[in-house]
């Protein structure tokens, strides 16, 4: 079973984390090949939002609404289920100084 794990933090948070906690959070996941892909990504304000209203694409550049949190990361798992998820996710730094949002993939068909 596939998961969506959001990595989510204060806009402005306290201290920044150190990569190392990370690494040792990563390496024995890919070894395991419990986690797919996981990437760090580009600072809210540079973030572009699309719409479409009236048949026309609408664009807005950095964050549409004001937030005190948001995604700064995200990693894709492959686990048995839902409580191996979450085993997983209490472990990386981020449940410490933020915290993760699980989703299960929607299959197509449902």
């Amino acid at each position: 079973m596939k998961y969506m794990m959001f990595v989510v933090s204060d806009a402005q948070p306290d201290s920044p984390l150190d990569e190392s906690d990370i690494d040792l959070w990563v390496d024995p996941l890919d070894a395991s090949g419990k986690r797919v892909i996981g990437e760090v990504l580009a600072p809210v304000a540079e973030s572009t939002v699309v719409r479409v209203r009236g048949g026309k694409v609408l664009t807005t550049r950095g964050p549409f609404a004001e937030t005190s949190e948001v995604i700064v990361g995200f990693d894709i798992l492959d686990v048995d289920d839902l409580d191996e998820a979450i085993e997983i996710a209490s472990r990386h730094p981020m449940a410490r100084n933020g915290q993760l949002e699980l989703r299960a993939f929607q299959p197509w068909d449902e």
